[in-house]
């Protein structure tokens, strides 16, 4: 963590890496305060601006269907957006390697059917 914030590493799913231009984890700096699913993906969407609206809705603010969160091997698709990463017990674990950069941040496409 720095004075600016916090760098979050990102594992992005392949469509949205295309749609940013990049290639591989990406780095986000998250603002201080809170380390939340809200402010990595403000983060993102920041950074990479054509993925505004493919993460979240743009009116809602809702995370879409087929997009998943995962943090220290934790599903967090279903959280609160502002709830502390992760929302679990061992949130002070998983906070300390999220912000030391040892754990990434996945955003995942989910599958449908079978």
């Amino acid at each position: 963590m720095t004075s600016q914030g916090t760098e979050v590493r990102v594992v992005l799913p392949a469509h949205l890496r295309n749609l940013a231009g990049v290639h591989g984890e990406v780095l986000v700096s998250v603002p201080p305060g809170a380390l939340t699913q809200r402010a990595v993906v403000d983060a993102i969407e920041a950074r990479f601006p054509p993925l505004c609206g493919t993460i979240r809705d743009r009116q809602t603010g809702r995370r879409r269907a087929f997009i998943r969160f995962y943090c220290c091997e934790q599903d967090l698709s279903n959280e609160p957006p502002d709830a502390p990463l992760p929302a679990s017990v061992a949130s002070a674990i998983a906070a300390s390697a999220i912000a030391a950069g040892t754990e990434p941040f996945l955003v995942v496409g989910a599958m449908a059917g079978g």
